[in-house]
Parts: structure tokens; C-alpha cells; sequence
């Protein structure tokens, strides 16, 4: 069994060093977490650590990026400062995932709408619903979220929406939302608020192109009434 402290370990052995001279890819998931974790406590290392954090997910990366920087600071010797360097890692993994080249823009289907924002929903514990603003080119002017609700449900204000739209002097709209469940197939209440914001963005012009529904690996689709996965 290796010291508490990764000083004492065979440099080779070592996350960071091991990183530099071997690739990041080489790495398990612990390792990688204990160089963002940076140092561990007088009785545990970083590396253990980092086991600790991710054994309180069930192992899983997905789980881990849902959580919050307050729940990791259950642990002792996760501090705000270790708490909040991990949550903003997995942010900007979110970030780097949803970004898409500046010629994929245009919006036609379905799929590059679930691609971007898959990386933002997918994994949230709770529903959010969000607008993407469209030109008449299709082209993506805007994006911003518009509610933020509980486990099974999230009301949007169809009028602010509208408002918001042709201030914007948008052509379009798609509306996405998630589902924390993981199944993006939707009930009663989102066909009967996509089908109230349809005829509200109408009166001005507007045309909802699509409403996507974000699940764990699937999207679902209004606009071809179908579910893909990513």
C-alpha cells in the first residue's frame, strides 16, 4: 500500500508527473480529479481523495458533474476551494462539448440542437428550460434560459418568451428543455405549453421551429415527432 503523501511515491507514479511523461489519457479517473484537488489531508492523499469523491457517485463522471460545490465539501478535506475548482472543471467540460464551429451555426436540425445543448441538461437534477433565437437563415443569434423548475416539471412565461423573441427581431425559436428522469418523452403539459407558445409566437410572425427534449442519451424531437439518441 503506497504513503498517504504522493510525495513519497515513485515519481513515476505520481499524477502530475505521470501525466507529463505518459499523456493524460493514461490517467484513471482519481488521478485526474487528484491534480485538480491539488493536495489531500494529513491522513489521506490527494488520489484518495478523489476515490472518496467519486466512490460517493457510484464511480461515474456523469454523476459527479450533477452535483453541486456544497455537496463536495461533505467530504473532509474538500474545502470551497477544491469544491469549486472540480464544479467549474466540469463547466467548462460542458461549455467545450456545446461548442460548435462557427459554420455549423445554422440551425436545421434537430440533432445540432440536442448536440449543443445536451452538454448543458443532460446531466442536471432538476428541469430548465431554454430558447434558442433564429434569423430568417436559420442562423443562431441567441440563446438564454428561461426557467429553472423541480424534478419533474418547469413552467416557462410564454409572454416574456414572445417579448424577448421580437425584441430580438427573431424569425425563429426553438425551445429545449431537459428531462431528469432521462426519458425525453414528453407528457401532457409540455405538448399543451409548446402548443400555447406555437399560436402566441404566431400573432407576431414567429415561428417555433422545434421543441427538444433533452433525456439522459436521447433527445426527442417535436418537430419530427421522433426520439434519436446523440
Amino acid at each position: 500500500m503506497k504513503n498517504k503523501s504522493i510525495k513519497t511515491w515513485d515519481e513515476e507514479e505520481r499524477p502530475r508527473e505521470k501525466l507529463m511523461h505518459q499523456g493524460a489519457a493514461t490517467l484513471t479517473n482519481a488521478e485526474l480529479l487528484a491534480i485538480l484537488l491539488q493536495s489531500g489531508t494529513r491522513d489521506k492523499s490527494a488520489v484518495d481523495l478523489a476515490r472518496e469523491l467519486l466512490s460517493g457517485c457510484g464511480g461515474r463522471l456523469g454523476e459527479l458533474a450533477r452535483r453541486e460545490a456544497g455537496p463536495m465539501m461533505g467530504i473532509e478535506g474538500i474545502g470551497p476551494a477544491k469544491a469549486t475548482t472540480i464544479h467549474a472543471t466540469f463547466e467548462l467540460a460542458r461549455r467545450l462539448a456545446a461548442e460548435i464551429p462557427e459554420e455549423e451555426l445554422t440551425i436545421r436540425t434537430p440533432e445540432t440542437v440536442a448536440r449543443m445543448m445536451a452538454p448543458f441538461l443532460r446531466h442536471l437534477p432538476h428541469e430548465e428550460c431554454w430558447v434558442l433565437y433564429l434569423n430568417r437563415g436559420s442562423k443562431l443569434t441567441g440563446k438564454e434560459r428561461v426557467s429553472s423548475g423541480g424534478l419533474s416539471s418547469t413552467v416557462f412565461d410564454i409572454k416574456m418568451i414572445v417579448k424577448k423573441a421580437v425584441e430580438r427581431l427573431a424569425s425563429g425559436l426553438i425551445l429545449v428543455h431537459n428531462h431528469p428522469s432521462g426519458n425525453p418523452q414528453p407528457g401532457g403539459q409540455d405538448r399543451t405549453q409548446t402548443e400555447a407558445l406555437r399560436k402566441a409566437a404566431a400573432v407576431f410572425d414567429i415561428a417555433l421551429i422545434d421543441h427538444v427534449i433533452i433525456g439522459r442519451k436521447k433527445y426527442y424531437s417535436f418537430s419530427d415527432e421522433v426520439e434519436s439518441r446523440y
